[in-house]
Formats: structure tokens, sequence, C-alpha cells
């Protein structure tokens, strides 16, 4: 049986469950459980705090799990990114007083407070920069204000919050993270984590296309199909309308407009939509 760390709370959590869901898995229905079997497909899920995922799949206890980029890179267990789910996305940042640093290179000697010690250490180290690091849990945009530290670093979406504290972000992200799944550094994948990467990749798929079907004469179906190449090719079958063809292809779901705009221009006419809800190609 497949053992997989999942998230046990919050919008990581959310999402990993009806990512889940989306590939055919059983996930809980109280809150409060901390285990699901799921025996149709052989797999068992353990619900965790989310900064505890890698160490435990690091360790081995548990064959895969999802969790943050971020807390992966934090957490320093020996477990590898295997696939990015592509939810999740957070960027973290560098920020400080305007007038006191203006470079990641003026962070030497200085006290940079924030919740991802592991992470932040980790950049600095490659950057060739010593600072000294000091660990919070929760909000750190304060600790300057308060005298803790010089630096903060910390998630970074639209900067509001930093901008409220004083704050502004400087130098490159020092990660950009989103949900991902890992297992354990160096060790054979178990047998049945190759289906659970086909499952989640058809919903990754599901997601980012749409299926878009038309009808154009036969003269401007080279044209047309020129706009919906497909993933191989488009399938094309012929109309009981004399000169006409009916042509099916998946297009991204974030170009779909756009192209239905390009083959309403050539001439393809009953330009419909529908969503994927599963695949396999």
């Amino acid at each position: 049986m497949l053992r997989v760390a999942v998230p046990n709370k919050g919008t990581l959590a959310e999402k990993a469950a009806q990512m889940l869901r989306e590939a055919g898995y059983r996930q809980r229905t109280d809150p409060k459980d901390l285990v699901c079997r799921d025996d149709t497909n052989d797999i068992e899920f353990f619900y965790l705090r989310p900064k505890d995922i890698a160490t435990y799949v690091g360790s081995g206890d548990l064959d895969v799990g999802i969790t943050g980029r971020d807390l992966l890179v934090d957490s320093g267990a020996p477990a590898t990114e295997v696939v990015d789910l592509a939810f999740g996305q957070a960027t973290f940042r560098f920020a400080a007083r305007p007038e006191d640093i203006a470079s990641v290179q003026d962070l030497d000697g200085r006290r940079v407070a924030t919740a991802y010690p592991g992470l932040v250490e980790r950049h600095l180290a490659e950057l060739g920069v010593k600072a000294d690091v000091i660990r919070l849990d929760g909000a750190v945009e304060n600790a300057i204000r308060l005298g803790l530290a010089d630096v903060v670093a910390d998630v970074v979406e639209t900067g509001a919050t930093l901008r409220q504290a004083g704050l502004v972000v400087f130098g490159e992200p020092l990660l950009r993270s989103s949900a991902v799944l890992v297992c354990r550094a160096a060790a054979p994948p178990h047998p049945q984590c190759e289906l659970l990467l086909r499952r989640l990749h058809s919903v990754l798929v599901a997601r980012r296309y749409v299926m878009l079907t038309y009808d154009v004469p036969v003269d401007l179906l080279a044209r047309a199909s020129s706009l919906t190449p497909g993933i191989e090719s488009p399938t094309v079958s012929r109309l009981h309308r004399e000169g006409w063809v009916a042509v099916q292809a998946m297009v991204l779901r974030d170009d779909v407009h756009r192209i239905m705009d390009e083959l309403y221009q050539v001439g393809a006419r009953a330009i419909l939509v529908t969503s994927i809800q599963a695949c396999r190609l």
C-alpha cells in the first residue's frame, strides 16, 4: 500500500484534497480525521502539518507527500521534488527600511528575521553572505520596528503588508514556491508511485487544456488546423454537409478565446468549448 502525506489544514490542504479527488482518490470527509484509507486504489493518506511532511518522507516513514517547495527547502530533509503541482504559488523576498539596506550584499553582519530559517540560511550561503538568521513563528513584519532584526525574509504577494510596516523588498526572490510532490532522496520509487504520478499529471493537463470543436469548410481546414494543432494532431470528421468537416482538438485554456476569435475570422463556425475532466496522454 502506498503511504502518502497530505497537508492537514489551510489552503494548501484544501487544494491538495481537491486535486486528489479529481485524480480519483478517496479523501477524508471529517477534517479531524488524521488517516484515510482508499482500499480501492490501495493507498493510505496521512494528514500532517505541512512543515513536517518533508521530514516524514525523507525519513522513509511515508512514501511520498504533498507540501510546499519552501517547506521542503526549509526542512533540510533528505527528500526531493518529483513534480510541481501548480497551486499554492508564493514568492519569498527580503525586505527592510529603504534607508537601511539597498542590496543583498548589505546583509553582511546584519540580523534577518524569518519563519523559514533553513531556506534563508541556504540562500545566504549560496550568495556567500554571512548574516545572523533569527527564527520567528508567524508574522515577521514588526521585527524591525521592535529592534529584533535589520531585515525580514517572508512571503510576498502584493507587498501591501510590508509597505504598511514601512518596508520595501530588495534583491532577487529567494525562492518561487508552489505545491510539489516529494519523495525520499536516493531511494527506489515505490511501485505504485508511477500510477499516482500519472493520475496527477492527468489532472494538471485537464486543468490547463480544454476541448475545442468547430466546423469549417474543407478548403479552409489547413489554415484552421494550424491554429489548433492539438497535442498530437486534430481529429477531423466529415460532415453530412458537402465540403465541410468537424474538427476537434485540445487547446490551452488561457488561449481559448483568442483562438476562437481567429477561427471565426478564418471561416470556422459552431465553435464550442468543453472542459476536460480527466485524460491519459
